[in-house]
């Protein structure tokens, strides 16, 4: 068993493969069954590229022999930074075919994320496009691997989507050149289906992101049930344009849920919403995984009045709360489609809205756990349950919830009861109906579009602004992206600091750009709660209403 890792106990495990959530089958197994059953099907869409389930399996056995010949094995970690390109999903079936695992790193982390991943989960590969655009211009990764390489010795492998350079190996020459081995080397791999087949990555509130083991069976498991309550069939279409390792893009139902009904996914790496009524158009997209920032852009884009939508059948919207004037607006425009909120996290449970559910519930809710043996608590600060419709912390386990996080056992001793159920810091009340109603969250987190940034990470770095005294973060409401951050500082006597100076700062720290402040207020010291802490509620209340405040301004004149 990998070291760090929490198993399920084993009366819980036995339970869920006597009920059959868990087939005791690795990834490598269940895709194989897929991908011989759906041989011919379009699988994958990446531009003018299509990608049957035969080719898909082949060019990733390919490359998974290459990699073996690099000498990757089963347990080894890997941190793919990857757009949404057809080789993210070639790479992640064969590391799966080779039982490593792969780390949910994204295309916007930079050194400080990338570092912390290879560190923390002491991984042997990154895995890069040679570069990307961003505001101001190109970002180059190499240097920073290279960084990282030297920093840490663990990591001996840099796969590059590009052009290979000094050190290198080219990512598309793995897959492409044919490999020396057999493809029934692959079949002589053994992997336990109790081990993790991936990392996923907490929005956690400390500055490092914790790493969630997500096994082989509760993974599938994960992708199956999604796969059904979102009603995908074998003529479904799916356009991904989310971040491609987040767990909802991914498994919720996502790629594996998509593929394991013989269904179709279209690839997109940009969010522009002329291109993804266009790609609507071509390939008949059927459904849609969103963040409500993405919708509010869609619905209100001028291409969308000339757009032929009338294939979309389900648009599934997660990250964050969506507001029911954005549900009401969006089946204006999707006619013929169901907008199914849903609550998710990358720890393990999700709930669905259902198509059957009351107008006022589909309204109103996040939807209610997917699986039968979702087992779900809403509790006080003491673990006490909360009465009936009131208000509690979410508290959860089940056939695919995970029992720790990776390598941090004090953390865990936090963050799980002694029973085993994960506190998720999210504040939920239940109607009547049994669905969810999103309160709030106890975490301190900014959910900026569906992108949770911790507060502590990015107040961390500000402190060591030469300028600064102290320092809280906070979000501010906006109508795109849900919440923005808000830099609240305190400086030192005579000292002085702008947003431009500011973002300068934090940018030579290399965090990742959404995590950057989109506005500073300056305070000559901060509001306090009756325990003596910084007020980050009154804090965050008078960030709403100055915000409110500038706006009737700006609409008086």
């Amino acid at each position: 068993m990998l070291e760090g890792f929490v198993p399920f106990p084993e009366d819980f495990a036995r339970r869920y493969r006597e009920r059959g959530y868990w087939r005791d089958r690795s990834l490598a197994q269940e895709f194989s069954a897929v991908f011989a059953r759906h041989a011919p099907r379009i699988a994958l869409i990446d531009g003018e590229r299509r990608y049957t389930y035969a080719q898909l399996d082949a060019l990733s056995d390919n490359l998974a022999l290459n990699l073996l010949a690099l000498g990757l094995r089963p347990l080894d970690r890997v941190v793919p930074t990857l757009p949404n390109v057809a080789e993210f999903v070639i790479l992640y079936f064969a590391l799966q075919k080779l039982g490593c695992i792969p780390i949910a790193a994204l295309v916007t982390h930079r050194h400080a994320e990338i570092s912390q991943f290879v560190r923390l989960a002491q991984a042997r590969c990154c895995v890069y496009p040679a570069s990307v655009r961003e505001q101001g211009g190109e970002f180059r990764f190499a240097p920073v691997i290279e960084r990282i390489q030297a920093e840490q010795p663990c990591l001996q492998l840099r796969l590059v989507l590009g052009e290979a350079g000094p050190g290198e190996h080219s990512l598309r020459a793995l897959i492409e050149r044919p490999a020396a081995q057999p493809a029934a080397r692959l079949r002589e791999i053994r992997i336990d289906p109790a081990d993790p087949c991936i990392f996923q990555l907490s929005g956690g509130t400390t500055g490092i992101p914790k790493l969630i083991p997500r096994t082989n069976n509760d993974y599938a498991y994960n992708s199956r049930v999604a796969a059904e309550v979102a009603g995908v069939t074998g003529d479904s279409v799916l356009l991904l344009v989310l971040p491609i390792a987040h767990n909802l893009p991914l498994a919720c139902p996502g790629i594996q849920g998509f593929l394991f009904q013989g269904a179709t996914v279209v690839l997109h790496a940009n969010t522009r919403p002329a291109e993804m009524f266009a790609l609507i158009e071509r390939h008949g997209v059927t459904h849609l995984k969103v963040v409500p920032a993405l919708l509010i852009r869609l619905i209100n884009d001028p291409a969308a009045a000339g757009a032929r939508l009338d294939s979309v059948r389900q648009i599934q919207s997660g990250g964050q709360r969506m507001q029911p004037e954005v549900r009401l607006r969006t089946r204006q425009l999707f006619r013929n489609a169901f907008v199914q909120e849903n609550f998710g996290m990358s720890e393990g449970l999700l709930m669905f809205v259902r198509p059957d559910d009351d107008e006022e519930v589909q309204l109103q809710t996040c939807g209610r756990p997917v699986c039968p043996d979702d087992e779900v608590l809403l509790i006080d600060d003491e673990g006490r349950e909360v009465p009936d419709g009131e208000v509690g912390e979410l508290a959860c386990r089940g056939p695919y919830t995970l029992r720790g996080y990776f390598g941090v056992p004090e953390y865990n001793a936090r963050q799980f009861t002694p029973d085993g159920f994960y506190r998720s810091g999210d504040l939920m009340r239940r109607h009547p109906s049994g669905n969810y109603i999103v309160e709030g969250r106890k975490k301190d987190l900014i959910n900026r579009g569906g992108e949770k940034i911790s507060a502590e990470e990015v107040e961390n770095l500000i402190l060591m602004h030469p300028a600064v005294q102290n320092v809280a973060c906070v979000p501010m409401p906006d109508a795109a992206m849900g919440e923005k951050m808000c830099a609240y500082v305190v400086l030192k006597q005579g000292a002085a600091l702008d947003l431009p100076a500011l973002t300068a700062f934090l940018k030579a720290h290399e965090i990742a750009r959404f995590k950057l402040p989109e506005r500073l207020e300056v305070l000559p010291d901060f509001p306090v709660s009756t325990f003596g802490k910084v007020s980050k509620k009154t804090l965050g209340e008078w960030i709403a209403a100055r915000l409110a405040d500038e706006a009737r301004a700006a609409a008086a004149g």
